[in-house]
């Protein structure tokens, strides 16, 4: 072979090398991305190719398929209610994609997941239609639809979990969307997607999950844990060591309590019924920084939650003296998800064991047969038993002769804690209304609850959470504790 065909053979070689070499990276490395890439609109027709399995809440289905026509897509989703599930479900849009549960659980909604793969080879030799398993969440339909009527036209979210587990009983966000109305890929879903995405209300935002608040006076169920676990104060009804009037620490201002209450010298018990800031304030820099952060983190803040919808990081915030007192009250950049004061609820309730906040409790394939079931599992121990039963007391005061009286249910043992906190550059917003309790029943505590309220139409006088977001946690828990009957 002279020289030039030589080259010739050498350059056709290293072409067909290249050419193996790209052919087997995109065959073995690249293919399941490419296959599941949302700009691959092969792989959203055959999503929507057969019917899509279907979220179940008290073994009924909350969600549907339908026949398209003129269209690629043959079917697409639908929802029964769909503005008060959206905050559970997400969305499943031909268009839009998805998100939450519709997301997440879509191997098993559209039968593509490993764990179906019989079930799809004997679709095959039966000729029977393909379908999508079922995802059975442990959402309770009453104290969700006892949620959402209860937040009404008001903006904010609900957040419900079963203590003994850790199941979550109800997720409710308002104002909402109804996900079917952009579910298809026509002219008016575009409309409606872009109507929502333009709304200054944030209706797709999950609330409940999603937005950190300042927890006000809530948190300082936080603080009086830090207390009690840190050996500050044993006794609940013994004098703190709290003037009154309380300076911040390295300041000229004195932190001021909501009016004139008894707040000197109050007990731990005491203190939390009046919800003073000096005596938490002060709890709060006596303990130091490092050990309000520690004991905040045992309760979940500064991680994300997954449930398996992801929630934001509660923040505890590393700080300075003052900044430290004045987040022990709920304020300063303490910031907390509802998700993550219904967790402090019922790990007060559960007698300080917190568990994994969950929400899918069964996976089923097509024909029902169980492939999944959620094992409940611990989170943490933020309290001792004794000292959560100490807190306890404290917070079923607070219902019984304090300011979350409006949450009293009869026969019920309730406990909770209000909070109201300020929002905004020099508390120039409305600030935020919130309630966190539990109930108890023979059988332990069933729901632990808490609510915000974000605004309202009330005055900026008759903002509060004992007015506001108490009577919602109430009708959640009523609505749980009915169902168990």
């Amino acid at each position: 072979m002279n020289k030039p065909l030589r080259r010739i053979a050498i350059f056709c070689g290293v072409l067909i090398f290249a050419l193996l070499a790209r052919t087997n990276y995109l065959q073995y490395v690249k293919a399941d991305a490419l296959n599941t890439r949302d700009e691959n609109r092969r792989v959203r027709i055959e999503r929507y190719a057969h019917e899509r399995g279907n979220i179940i809440v008290d073994g009924k289905s909350i969600t549907g398929s339908a026949e398209t026509k003129g269209s690629d897509f043959k079917y697409k989703r639908v929802w029964k209610d769909g503005p008060m599930w959206a905050p559970v479900t997400g969305y499943s849009s031909q268009a839009f994609g998805a998100t939450q549960l519709e997301n997440l659980e879509d191997g098993i909604l559209t039968g593509n997941d490993d764990q179906l793969f019989f079930n799809r080879t004997m679709s095959m030799f039966t000729g029977e239609e393909r379908t999508g398993g079922n995802v059975v969440t442990t959402l309770n339909g009453a104290a969700q639809k006892a949620a959402f009527e209860g937040l009404g036209d008001k903006k904010g979210a609900v957040a419900a979990l079963d203590p003994r587990t850790g199941a979550i009983l109800a997720l409710a966000s308002t104002p909402s969307y109804d996900p079917s109305s952009f579910a298809g890929n026509g002219v008016s879903d575009s409309k409606a997607w872009q109507s929502l995405k333009d709304d200054k209300n944030k209706p797709m935002l999950n609330r409940a999950l999603r937005e950190t608040y300042p927890p006000g006076s809530t948190f300082k169920v936080v603080t009086a844990a830090a207390a009690l676990e840190n050996g500050l104060y044993d006794d609940i009804d013994e004098d703190t060591k709290s003037p009154l009037p309380w300076r911040l620490p390295q300041s000229t201002d004195d932190l001021p309590n909501e009016g004139s209450i008894p707040c000197k010298n109050a007990s731990l018990r005491q203190a939390l019924r009046y919800s003073c800031n000096t005596v938490f304030g002060k709890i709060s820099d006596d303990l130091g920084n490092q050990k309000m952060i520690d004991e905040a983190g045992k309760f979940g803040f500064n991680k994300e939650i997954f449930t398996p919808v992801r929630s934001n990081a509660s923040v505890y915030p590393e700080d300075n003296r003052p900044q430290n007192a004045m987040a022990g009250i709920g304020q300063a950049s303490n910031r907390a998800t509802p998700l993550q004061m219904a967790m402090v609820a019922s790990a007060v309730a559960n007698d300080g064991k917190l568990m994994q906040p969950y929400m899918v409790a069964e996976r089923k394939a097509p024909n029902l047969d169980v492939i999944y079931t959620h094992e409940k599992e611990e989170f943490s121990r933020p309290l001792s038993a004794e000292n959560a039963q100490k807190l306890q007391e404290m917070m079923e005061t607070v219902v019984k002769e304090g300011t979350g009286t409006n949450a009293q249910i009869p026969n019920v043992t309730v406990g909770g804690k209000t909070g109201t906190a300020q929002n905004g550059l020099n508390n120039k917003g409305n600030p935020y209304a919130w309630f966190i309790s539990y109930a108890k029943t023979d059988n332990g505590s069933p729901v632990a609850v808490a609510v915000v309220v974000e605004d309202s139409s009330a005055t900026r006088e008759n903002i509060s959470g004992g007015g506001l977001a108490a009577p919602i946690a109430k009708a959640v828990m009523k609505a749980v504790i009915d169902s168990e009957k």
